[in-house]
C-alpha cells in the first residue's frame, strides 16, 4: 500500500493480517490521495506541505516546501496538537509530529510506524522500492512480482483493489488473492483517535474487523 498519512484506521487492518507490510514507495505520487494528508473530522483535512512537483513524481522523490515546517505547525495547531497528549503513544507521535522533516518517505513511514506500535501490531515492513523485481513492471504483474520475491503465498489488499487485481492471474503462481471487507469500525480519524481515546478501544476495533474474502 502507499504510505498514507496517518490514513483511517481500517488501513491498519492490513498491518494486522500480514507478516510483511510492503510501502509502495516508488509509484506514482496520486495528488488527491491520502500520502500527504489524513482526515481529522469530516470533511476537514491535515495536509503535509510539500513543494510542488511534477506530476510524474514518484513517492519517494516528494519534497518538502520551503516553508514546511512554520507551515505544518500552524496546520496542526487548528487542531489543537501537539498539546493533547496524554500517553505515552501520544507523546512520542506529537515528537514525530513536530520534529524535523527530512526524507518526506522517511516521515510518513515512521508515522505508520508508530500508529502500529500503538496499536501493537508487528509486521515486518519493507519498501518496494528496496525489492529487486523488474522496474518496468506496472500493476498486478509488478505486485505479483512482489510477493514472489518475498516467498509469498497470500496477497492481501484494501477493498478499493477488487476492481485492480484478477484472482485467476495470482491463482496462476500460486498467490492466494484476498480482500479485506470495507471498514465499518468506530474510528474512522485515526489520528485523533490516538490522542483522544482508550488505545484498547482501536486495538480492538482493528483486530475485530481484521477478516478477508475471496
Amino acid at each position: 500500500m502507499q504510505p498514507y498519512f496517518f490514513p483511517y484506521l481500517g488501513y491498519f487492518r492490513l498491518l494486522a493480517a500480514c507478516d510483511i507490510f510492503v510501502v509502495f514507495d516508488d509509484v506514482q505520487f496520486p495528488r488527491r490521495g491520502r500520502v500527504h494528508r489524513c482526515e481529522m473530522s469530516p470533511g476537514r483535512w491535515l495536509t503535509l506541505p510539500l513543494a510542488p512537483m511534477p506530476f510524474v513524481t514518484l513517492i519517494k522523490n516528494l519534497r518538502w516546501a520551503s516553508d514546511a515546517r512554520s507551515t505544518l505547525d500552524k496546520r496542526l495547531a487548528v487542531f489543537g496538537l501537539p498539546g493533547q497528549a496524554t500517553t505515552p503513544a501520544s507523546e512520542r507521535i506529537s515528537r514525530h509530529l513536530t520534529g524535523p522533516l527530512g526524507d518526506v518517505t522517511d516521515y510518513l513511514e515512521e508515522g505508520l510506524r508508530l500508529a502500529a506500535d500503538a496499536l501493537e501490531l508487528e509486521p515486518e515492513i519493507l519498501r518496494s522500492s528496496s525489492i529487486d523485481i523488474d522496474p518496468a513492471l506496472r500493476g498486478q504483474e509488478r505486485v505479483i512480482s512482489i510477493v514472489q520475491a518475498l516467498g509469498g503465498q497470500r496477497y492481501i489488499n484494501a477493498p478499493g483493489g477488487r476492481g485492480l487485481y484478477m484472482a485467476e492471474a495470482f491463482r496462476r503462481v500460486g498467490v492466494d488473492l484476498q480482500f479485506l471487507e470495507p471498514y465499518a469500525g468506530r474510528f474512522p480519524h485515526t489520528l485523533p483517535a490516538l490522542f483522544g481515546n482508550d488505545l484498547t478501544d482501536l486495538r480492538d476495533d482493528v483486530r475485530s474487523t481484521c477478516l478477508w474474502t475471496p
